[in-house]
């Protein structure tokens, strides 16, 4: 009887160590699946979040590189990222490690979507400047080449006054003459009877000219081409000019009738033959006119 009961017993004792250890195993089978289970969760979340930054990296190159002028708080902002990015690399898996990286994700997607924002209004404001800057530029430089054209033209107008500004002679004439004792002069052609050649011109009216004492240089050329006249040498810069007789008046703007007289510088008679008459303004030739003594 007493064998019986102990044997009761033991089965008793060996039906609740067996049914502990199967629960036991069980339990633990179930807490290894969900530590797997929590591990591969955790891993697939920190994946996430270093995709998050690495998206969050590249939005912050695309808008520095798109900056013309660089942006120090998207510098700084990105620093701040790379660091979080190399932190979360080595660090370990773990809910409270991995939700200390989620808090810093979400606080700098915050800065970001502010530095964002502020540097897209940053380009439009610089677009608007770059425009401006190139209407400006636009604007200066048809006033530099209206400017131009204006020099050119004011350049082109005053050498034209310039050119237009000088004494002309019409009329230009030149003739022997007999001078009686009484002053009285006869035109002639006969060149063994002429006592002086007159030259007369007609200086021509040009509000241009400024009024004031003025002169001009006759030259008159016997047929062997000899000087008549002073035959003296003036010289205008390089140039020289040698005259018969210098004409002086005084010009007042309008047309001015004027005489001269070329004498013989010999004794001899004028010879016959073709006689050139020449005026010039300094070293200019203004007029010229040719006559024949018999």
């Amino acid at each position: 009887m007493a064998n019986n009961t102990a044997n009761t017993g033991l089965k008793v004792a060996l039906g609740i160590a067996l049914a502990l250890f199967l629960i036991t195993g069980i339990y633990t089978s179930s807490l290894y699946k969900e530590k797997v289970s929590n591990e591969k969760q955790l891993t697939e979340e920190k994946s996430a979040v270093m995709n998050d930054l690495d998206t969050m990296m590249a939005k912050y190159e695309v808008a520095l590189s798109e900056s013309t002028v660089t942006n120090q708080n998207l510098v700084d902002a990105k620093a701040r990222i790379q660091g979080l990015i190399d932190s979360l690399k080595t660090s370990d898996t773990n809910v409270k490690s991995l939700w200390k990286y989620k808090k810093k994700y979400l606080a700098l997607q915050d800065e970001m979507d502010v530095l964002l924002t502020e540097n897209d209004k940053l380009k439009v404001e610089n677009m608007q400047l770059a425009t401006n800057l190139d209407s400006t530029n636009v604007r200066y430089e048809e006033s530099r080449l209206f400017n131009d054209s204006l020099l050119v033209q004011n350049t082109a107008l005053a050498e034209i006054v310039e050119s237009a500004a000088v004494l002309t002679t019409a009329g230009l004439k030149g003739y022997g003459v007999i001078e009686r004792s009484n002053g009285k002069l006869i035109p002639t052609e006969r060149a063994r009877r002429i006592d002086k050649i007159r030259v007369c011109y007609t200086v021509a009216k040009n509000k241009l000219v400024q009024a004031g004492d003025k002169a001009l240089y006759i030259q008159v050329l016997d047929p062997k081409n000899n000087i008549l006249g002073a035959n003296k040498q003036v010289r205008f810069g390089e140039q020289t000019l040698n005259y018969s007789v210098i004409s002086k008046f005084n010009y007042e703007n309008g047309n001015l009738d004027i005489c001269e007289f070329v004498a013989n510088a010999t004794d001899d008679k004028f010879e016959k033959g073709r006689y050139q008459v020449f005026v010039f303004n300094a070293n200019e030739l203004v007029s010229s006119s040719d006559f024949t003594l018999k």
